[in-house]
């Protein structure tokens, strides 16, 4: 019975790593930007929510919804002005204005609100829970699950059903003739990160509800994510989905054996995957 709690667990903490992974397999799949501010960035979104529903008084889904619009905004902002400039030719410069943007963001914070850790309240649902046959699962928890599978479907949809979808993959593989198509690969770079952005509120939505948050968490974030998207293999959502279910489950495994495990679980998870699949359990899935 522990053992199916416990799997159980890990699959629904995986629906959370996968909503922290999205955008990041998002923009590297269309630009191979390797974003190192992704989960400072997610944590600005928390942030964002909670400022919202605290001190606008707005209700958290309309929050949510306003910090889509904004995260979108200042996703299509950073990459036009800031992230296009680092692409091309040298890879360590994308790396090191990504490093120092996550720098700023997180002191930005700590100077704003302060190292006291922050939580979204919703009314009790953080704590409700749902039979299913011989286990407990936590409705918040089901819920995140759910809002990374919408994404993901989401995301197919727009990339494999949509005009602009057909833009960021052919941005992705040539965007030099892209360009002699009439269309400017730095704007389709733009909308891509800002759909990414606008998954990343989601994520930061859910981060806000489940645990609390402060300045500091920014980097775990990014490497819950980086090992989701590399398990799964570069190229699929579904893929990212399913390496964030196998992180989740590793660590929840780990944690069975001894609290102080869990984390050390998934990072062995991480290697033991990467010594036999190289290139991830899904790379260049067909979804």
């Amino acid at each position: 019975m522990i053992w199916l709690d416990t799997l159980a667990n890990g699959i629904l903490l995986g629906g959370l790593y996968a909503l922290f992974a999205l955008g990041l397999s998002l923009t590297f799949g269309v630009m191979r930007l390797i974003n190192l501010a992704h989960g400072d960035l997610i944590l600005l979104g928390s942030y964002l929510i909670f400022f919202l529903a605290s001190s606008l008084f707005l209700p958290p889904l309309l929050a949510l919804l306003v910090a889509l619009i904004l995260m979108f905004a200042l996703g299509w902002l950073l990459q036009r002005f800031v992230l296009n400039r680092a692409l091309g030719g040298d890879l360590l410069r994308p790396l090191i204005v990504t490093f120092g943007l996550s720098i700023l963001i997180a002191n930005g914070l700590l100077a704003l609100f302060s190292a006291d850790s922050r939580r979204l309240n919703l009314g009790g649902l953080e704590a409700a829970s749902l039979v299913l046959g011989p286990i407990n699962v936590g409705i918040l928890p089901l819920l995140t699950l759910l809002a990374a599978i919408a994404c993901v479907i989401a995301l197919n949809i727009l990339f494999f059903r949509t005009k602009p979808g057909r833009a960021f993959r052919a941005a992705s593989d040539d965007p030099v003739t892209l360009s002699l198509m009439g269309q400017d690969a730095r704007k389709v770079f733009a909308i891509a990160t800002g759909v990414a952005m606008a998954v990343s509120a989601v994520a930061a939505f859910f981060l806000a509800t489940r645990a609390s948050f402060d300045p500091s968490i920014g980097p775990a974030r990014l490497l819950f994510a980086f090992e989701a998207v590399i398990i799964g293999g570069l190229g699929s959502f579904w893929g990212t989905l399913a390496g964030a279910i196998v992180l989740g489950v590793a660590q929840t495994v780990g944690g069975a054996f001894d609290p102080g495990w869990q984390i050390l679980g998934g990072h062995l998870a991480f290697i033991a995957i990467l010594t036999v699949r190289p290139r991830g359990l899904f790379p260049r899935a067909v979804d």
